[in-house]
């Protein structure tokens, strides 16, 4: 019968002495009854956010370097090729705390939720700074139904397919307001550039190569902001082409007859922050 397990100090004892230290990740061994997997998507995803962001979040381990928390960050580690990772080792656990502590670890985080309306202005506002919200960990159909949710000025949640479409987002007014910018910067490609140079030097049937050629423009970062520009300048044959391909909503009822239902919220979204910025004078 297992023994009564003395408890740390929460307020200092081994908790106290903790320190970042810098650990060959060759070194590191998995917990062989982890019982928490991790999909290679997952792991991708892991990989991704610390390329983007840094490895910010310390692998836990014991006094024989085996991870107690961490299993997803070295397996990304090990794709990235990192030969060292930052570790913090818990040394103040018994043998029964330590493997208790890797479950609860998992399971806990599991316990938490959403706030959506917070999270979907998050959202809004992150895509508006052009930051790759697939970083993020949402799937697409996940980041697709956020993006949906407005809020009305009663601060309530309006779902997609209401009349938000067409009585609360109106469509903005082009006007210039500088220079036409060149082509060159109403769009980033450069991640979609690399990815499709890694896939034509790869060695893949045809019809597969042309699909992940096709795939990987979504990668390209659209700047709205110069293209919103662009328009005031452009040729209303361009014009024209510009508002069918869902990069300008000028009517938004034959928006959504086109099928930019999604496209057009998060334009939505970036225009009401065009619109708050020229009525606030900062644009």
């Amino acid at each position: 019968m297992a023994g009564k397990h003395t408890k740390p100090d929460p307020t200092g004892g081994g908790l106290g002495a903790m320190s970042v230290e810098h650990v060959a990740t060759a070194d590191l061994i998995p917990y062989a009854r982890n019982a928490r997997t991790h999909s290679d998507e997952q792991v991708a995803q892991i990989a991704g956010s610390i390329q983007e962001f840094g490895f910010n979040n310390p692998v836990l381990i014991d006094g024989q370097n085996s991870i107690i928390a961490g299993h997803g960050r070295v397996l990304a580690a090990g794709r990235l090729k990192l030969e060292q990772v930052p570790c913090i080792r818990l040394t103040h656990l018994s043998d029964a705390q330590r493997r208790a502590f890797i479950i609860a670890d998992n399971r806990i985080a599991l316990n938490s939720g959403w706030d959506e309306e917070l999270l979907a202005n998050e959202l809004s506002d992150l895509h508006a700074d052009e930051l790759d919200l697939g970083l993020l960990g949402f799937d697409t159909s996940e980041l697709e139904h956020l993006l949906s949710i407005d809020v009305d000025e009663g601060g309530a949640s309006i779902q997609a397919g209401e009349s938000q479409y067409t009585n609360k987002i109106t469509a903005p007014i082009y006007e210039p307001k500088g220079e036409k910018p060149p082509v060159s910067d109403l769009s980033d490609s450069t991640k979609t550039n690399e990815l499709c140079d890694e896939i034509e030097k790869s060695d893949l049937p045809e019809d597969v190569r042309g699909f992940l050629l096709t795939a990987a423009q979504r990668h390209t970062v659209f700047n709205f902001r110069n293209i919103a520009e662009f328009y005031c300048h452009a040729t209303e044959e361009v014009q024209h082409l510009m508002e069918r391909s869902g990069l300008i909503i000028i009517d938004m009822d034959k928006a959504i007859q086109n099928g930019f239902v999604h496209l057009s919220e998060r334009l939505g979204a970036i225009a009401d922050i065009e619109l708050s910025e020229r009525e606030s004078g900062d644009a």
